[in-house]
């Protein structure tokens, strides 16, 4: 079990250390062409969600290779599972149902993350 947390971790992190890296730093005009949306939200709220979201991936790998504070490892998959919840609610609501197959297969992802993180409590 634990060799699949750390493929899925390892996946999970790579993809939210990344997204949430550019939408921590970029702006808006960057990021307009990738993600329509971020005209929809203000500029704090997009920065906090590129900071929740390297935060998740840096709490899926940090505690679990360190033994310290594992629980954090669980916390953080729940922390990703709650950003897709909240992607996927606004798509839908902006009618952009073309471009959720990513998010559900992150939000997928996230969920067995956080089944796979009870292995280090």
């Amino acid at each position: 079990m634990k060799v699949a947390y750390w493929v899925v971790a390892a996946l999970l992190a790579l993809v939210y250390i990344y997204s949430g890296g550019i939408k921590a730093v970029r702006s808006k005009d960057r990021l307009r062409p990738m993600m329509g949306w971020v005209d929809s939200v203000p500029l704090g709220v997009l920065r906090t969600i590129g900071v929740l979201e390297v935060l998740g991936a840096l709490g899926l790998i940090l505690p679990a290779l360190s033994g310290i504070a594992v629980g954090l490892a669980l916390a953080a998959a729940i922390g990703l599972v709650l950003i897709q919840v909240g992607a996927l609610s606004l798509h839908v609501s902006r009618g952009e149902f073309t471009v959720i197959g990513l998010n559900i297969v992150l939000l997928a992802l996230a969920g067995v993350t956080v089944w796979l993180s009870t292995v280090w409590l």
